[in-house]
């Protein structure tokens, strides 16, 4: 758990971008392959569709798109990025994407890693990229929200299969002065002994090596999720992550601008709204069209939002991620755009 609001230098949100599969999967479609139906999903999640990464599209493709979209936005060179983070569970290379990542996008002086935190990832890696600049290590951070669940999704279980997509979205962070800070605080959470709730575990699979000697088989099985377990969780700690962020930069919660959540369910983001009487037109919400994109969910709306002009310059935005491990976390930034 931290606080960035002491911190001297700052930490400005320049530029986002976001990329999205072009395989749309509707609820009526998923209802051919299990016994489901769209009047069924929708009143339990308020997911219509979800995006699934086809034959001819990558994750790191679309982190790149995602990510160059930022620059563009921005206005750098990508030779001028100094770090890149990938928020990523789901990476195409197991060693890590990043590096891939930082080669197409061509920012050679770029040093690049992954980062796991499931569905939290992206606003841990946005926090994790912010301690570089504001120490002065480096000046220009991209920091990437990328998952492709649809690896790992049971198809055949109408429980979990309705819930998730893929997506990529990205935002450009530039160190500046404290008067232009746009991360005013931050709060960090992790429960590994609740995980079970929601993981993606090996697969426990012993072959001989040699004589009397044996060796596991890399590989993993589908998502695991308790989702009543997993629900009470959200609606039970992300208002209580967002209350302790929120006294701690003395911020009323009439004040905000717009409440950015982790898509995972419309109800959990209906009842955090409810307990901050946040009205309903400034919680931000795409989850009917895209599903839980684990990292990608919140720059993926960030970026829908300043793209048709709801999210402008100078406003205050509270935002918070929660999913396995279990972690969760909530950040206060205050949306700059292109300097």
């Amino acid at each position: 758990m931290a606080e960035t609001s002491t911190i001297g230098s700052g930490v400005a949100l320049v530029g986002c971008g976001s990329a999205t599969p072009s395989q749309r999967i509707s609820n009526d479609q998923l209802g051919q392959r299990v016994d489901t139906s769209d009047a069924w999903i929708r009143s339990r999640t308020g997911i219509s569709a979800r995006r699934v990464i086809g034959p001819d599209e990558t994750l790191t493709g679309l982190s790149h798109q995602a990510a160059a979209n930022a620059l563009t936005m921005a206005g750098w060179e990508s030779e001028s990025v100094d770090l890149i983070i990938l928020a990523t569970s789901t990476p195409d290379d197991l060693f890590g994407s990043a590096p891939q990542l930082q080669a197409i996008l061509g920012a050679r002086g770029a040093v690049a890693f992954d980062l796991t935190a499931a569905c939290s990832g992206f606003l841990f890696a946005l926090v994790t990229a912010a301690q570089f600049l504001r120490t002065g290590a480096m000046r220009r951070a991209l920091v990437i929200g990328a998952d492709q669940l649809s690896r790992w999704v049971n198809w055949d279980d109408r429980r979990s299969c309705v819930l998730f997509g893929d997506g990529a979205g990205a935002v450009a962070l530039e160190a500046t002065s404290a008067a232009q800070n746009g991360l005013l605080g931050f709060q960090l959470k992790s429960d590994g002994s609740r995980g079970d709730c929601l993981n993606l575990p090996q697969v426990q699979n012993y072959l001989s090596l040699v004589a009397g000697n044996s060796h596991q088989q890399g590989g993993f099985q589908s998502i695991q999720m308790n989702g009543q377990e997993v629900y009470k969780f959200a609606v039970r700690e992300v208002p209580a992550i967002l209350q302790t962020l929120l006294k701690a930069t003395n911020t009323a919660p009439e004040s905000l601008d717009w409440l950015l959540l982790h898509q995972a369910n419309q109800r959990i983001l209906d009842a955090v709204g409810d307990r901050f009487a946040i009205p309903q037109a400034k919680v931000l919400s795409n989850l009917a069209e895209y599903g839980n994109t684990s990292a990608a969910t919140i720059p993926l709306m960030l970026d829908e939002a300043v793209q048709d002009g709801r999210i402008k310059p100078g406003q205050l935005i509270a935002s918070s991620g929660f999913g396995a491990g279990l972690s969760w976390g909530a950040a206060l930034v205050r949306w700059q755009g292109p300097i």
